[in-house]
């Protein structure tokens, strides 16, 4: 088993897909399918959303039981390859993207091919997801609605935890619009859109709620044309988590209430919530369920981790989908340049997955309503 997650992992990350280049993740949905095909004995379904493609594999005639989940997106530049090349040394597996997340998607082939019946599993595998899945999203809550069970092969948490909650996501820009003025001849007949937003930026921090698990972040900000003009205009990013739904709701009615202090200043709240909050209710029976068959095939207890980062798990609890994330590979660094695998772990995640696909195809009834052909 190992031979083959290791030969297919290599196959993923040796084919560089960076999130925002479409030629690249063409190019990596190719070989993700020639890779998948090999294992599952059959071809996906290639599907092109705004130039950006997604694959997904459905076996048997009934409607879905499991969803089953992944990306091969991933953050790093084309020539990451170069600088830090694919790799095994000892029990570390190294490479752009290995953790997060083309380990996953080889577990994925792996655990799907060793199911004696395959009968109601869908595996969906996304090409934008480290973009916040602008195209995918529709897709992703369609197969999730249809799906009894929502399996999301994203790194496991430190120390191998698995996501059982994920903080939710809002974005925003607040736009500000001044007056333009000569800064030494008659700054006063201006109207600072620097000073304004510094006004903005302040009461959007304070919005952050640290008990309550919410972050209020002004990021990117943007002011001013030259050096001796008075700003006519400025813009401010700001990056929302939150742990419920109702501070997302909070955090966003106070956004779109902030008014302009300055006068003649206008302000315009542009985004919103991009993804609702994963909470422990949505993955609380699969959780159950995957301590248990642990426990029999002899691993080490699961821990439930809560994150504060997104992903699509967010999206298929959003619809109602008992959902369960951080099932993939083991190891550290995901996004950064120590980027890693644990390849101890890898045969017994493996195999968990395994039992755990089997056991939710025997019991998890599929939702009524849905068809299509397999």
């Amino acid at each position: 088993m190992l031979d083959a997650l290791l030969a297919d992992t290599r196959a993923l990350v040796e084919c560089e897909s960076p999130s925002t280049d479409l030629a690249a993740v063409a190019r990596s949905a190719e070989v993700v399918a020639r890779v998948g095909a090999a294992r599952l004995g059959r071809q996906p379904e290639r599907i092109v959303l705004d130039g950006r493609t997604h694959l997904r594999w459905r076996f048997g005639s009934g409607p879905s039981r499991v969803l089953v989940l992944g990306h091969h997106d991933t953050v790093w530049p084309l020539g990451t390859l170069a600088r830090i090349p694919y790799g095994v040394v000892g029990d570390v597996l190294r490479g752009p993207g290995c953790l997060d997340m083309k380990a996953g998607v080889a577990m994925a082939f792996q655990t799907i091919s060793a199911l004696p019946d395959r009968d109601g599993i869908t595996l969906l595998v996304t090409g934008d997801e480290e973009l916040g899945s602008p195209s995918s999203r529709e897709l992703v809550e369609s197969e999730a609605r249809a799906a009894g069970a929502a399996l999301v092969l994203e790194a496991a948490a430190d120390g191998g935890g698995l996501k059982t909650e994920r903080k939710g996501v809002s974005r925003y820009e607040l736009v500000v619009t001044g007056r333009a003025a000569h800064a030494g001849l008659a700054p006063e007949r201006g109207v600072n859109a620097t000073v304004e937003l510094a006004h903005q930026v302040l009461r959007i921090a304070a919005l952050t709620d640290a008990g309550a698990g919410t972050t209020v972040t002004p990021t990117l900000s943007r002011a001013g044309t030259t050096t001796n003009t008075v700003p006519a205009g400025g813009s401010v990013a700001v990056d929302v988590r939150v742990r419920s739904v109702a501070e997302q709701d909070r955090v966003d009615g106070a956004i779109r209430r902030l008014t302009a202090v300055l006068p003649g200043a206008v302000i315009e709240v542009v985004g919103g919530p991009n993804r609702v909050p994963m909470e422990a209710a949505a993955s609380a029976a699969l959780f159950a369920r995957a301590q248990e068959l642990a426990h029999a095939l002899g691993l080490p207890p699961l821990v439930a981790t809560a994150v504060g980062g997104a992903s699509d798990g967010n999206l298929t609890a959003g619809v109602g989908t008992p959902t369960l994330d951080g099932l993939g590979a083991v190891g550290g660094g995901a996004h950064a340049d120590d980027e890693h695998v644990l390849l101890e772990f890898l045969p017994g995640r493996t195999a968990l997955l395994t039992s755990l696909m089997a056991e939710l195809l025997s019991a998890a009834p599929a939702r009524p309503g849905t068809s299509g052909a397999r």
